[in-house]
């Protein structure tokens, strides 16, 4: 069993079925809001540095989906920037154990990181495009 800091969108019904599968696991998680908490360049770092900046950035956020936003054309500089002024861009979830940290949810890496039972859980949201989104956070 693992502690797994646990970053979400609340209300996201990916994430949720993100943190049944940890708890299913066996892990204990503690749930932080990713949008409220206060983002430093350097917390977000510590997720993302090893990553390519184009893997740091939910593909399902408006800004991206749109074209707006391109992340595969974006420095560390700008992106980062990008991601502290708006946490619907940063991709979820982020988890963290002792001081090693997860962006995204991989299954078979995470697996191989801390265990799982298996459940076929994916990254993205499991509504079809044509679906209504999520509500967005209170504010």
């Amino acid at each position: 069993m693992a502690f797994v800091i646990f970053y979400e969108k609340p209300g996201c019904g990916g994430n949720a079925r993100q943190k049944k599968t940890l708890s299913d696991s066996g892990h204990q998680l503690e749930v932080r809001d990713l949008l409220s908490h206060p983002w430093s360049g350097a917390q977000l770092l510590a997720f993302l540095g090893r990553l390519p900046v184009a893997e740091w950035f939910n593909r399902a956020a408006p800004q991206v989906k749109s074209g707006e936003i391109v992340p595969e054309r974006l420095g560390p500089t700008k992106a980062l920037e990008l991601l502290q002024e708006n946490h619907l861009l940063i991709r979820r979830p982020l988890m963290q154990v002792g001081e090693d940290r997860m962006v995204g949810w991989d299954e078979a890496k995470v697996a191989a990181w801390i265990g799982l039972n298996a459940s076929g859980v994916g990254e993205g949201c499991p509504k079809h495009e044509t679906a209504s989104p999520c509500p967005p956070p209170a504010a």
